[in-house]
């Protein structure tokens, strides 16, 4: 099986020009076969802002309502997208940029009601594995905006980083995934004070461990559970790490 390496990375990283440019650059030195997909929630609020329309959250969530929607779409799959399509071309990257709907590569059920309605939000159904591997497998590098559909000519806000995860699934049946999620800390840390305390590895038992004695707690929690449920699904490696890392894959911190 080939090596493939996924990239998740945050709004805040691509929605400012100087991290963009050393994100891109790191990403585009990845070697081998790549998919990277990526968020824009700051770039969303600020044109919702602009077009008068409310931004709701509900614990770091948005809600998704109709206008919202339009916004999402307009900003995730046009605006940041095609922007960061364009600078990789610009570096001899054949990007292709893309969503959910496109070639029906992840399908979701809107979410359900139960004590917060938020509205046009999508929970992956299926990620298509066979589509993608053969974009990838033809030079493209997938770039993947955080919206999918219903099959119902609906489109849905979804999770990057649970997107990221259900493509790392679906491609580990025709690849040796490395599934890498960037965000603004060095790794998983022993001591949240301490940009240096970084945990080099954690096995299933150690995430346990952990958890446990209160090390890790908070957002990384959710953000851990997913990275396991890769693990168990056939992905071969999760690292966990700062944006500007991304040239050097050895730190961080490594899941397996």
């Amino acid at each position: 099986m080939e090596n493939l390496t996924i990239v998740k990375v945050g709004g805040k990283i691509v929605e400012e020009e100087a991290s963009l440019k050393q994100l891109l650059a790191d990403f585009s030195s990845i070697e081998g076969k790549k998919l990277l997909v990526h968020g824009g929630g700051r770039s969303a609020t600020r044109m919702a802002e602009r077009l008068g329309i409310a931004t709701q959250m509900v614990e770091g969530r948005r809600i998704t309502d109709t206008p919202m929607l339009e916004v999402v779409t307009m900003v995730y799959g046009g605006l940041v997208n095609k922007t960061i399509v364009a600078r990789l071309q610009a570096l001899g990257i054949n990007a292709l940029g893309m969503t959910g709907a496109d070639m029906n590569i992840m399908l979701s059920d809107r979410r359900p009601v139960k004590t917060i309605d938020y509205g046009w939000v999508g929970d992956v159904r299926r990620a298509d594995g066979v589509a993608l591997s053969r974009l990838i497998d033809s030079g493209v590098v997938p770039v993947i905006a955080p919206l999918t559909h219903d099959g119902k000519g609906n489109m849905l806000n979804t999770n990057a980083d649970t997107m990221a995860g259900e493509t790392a699934k679906a491609l580990a049946k025709h690849y040796r995934v490395t599934l890498v999620f960037c965000f603004e800390k060095n790794g998983v840390l022993r001591d949240e004070n301490d940009d240096n305390s970084v945990i080099p590895s954690i096995t299933p038992e150690e995430y346990a461990q952990l958890r446990a004695e209160g090390i890790v707690q908070g957002g990384m929690i959710p953000k851990l559970d997913n990275s396991f449920a890769t693990l168990s699904a056939g992905v071969n490696e999760v690292i966990i790490t700062k944006a500007f890392n991304l040239h050097n894959l050895s730190l961080g911190t490594h899941l397996r």
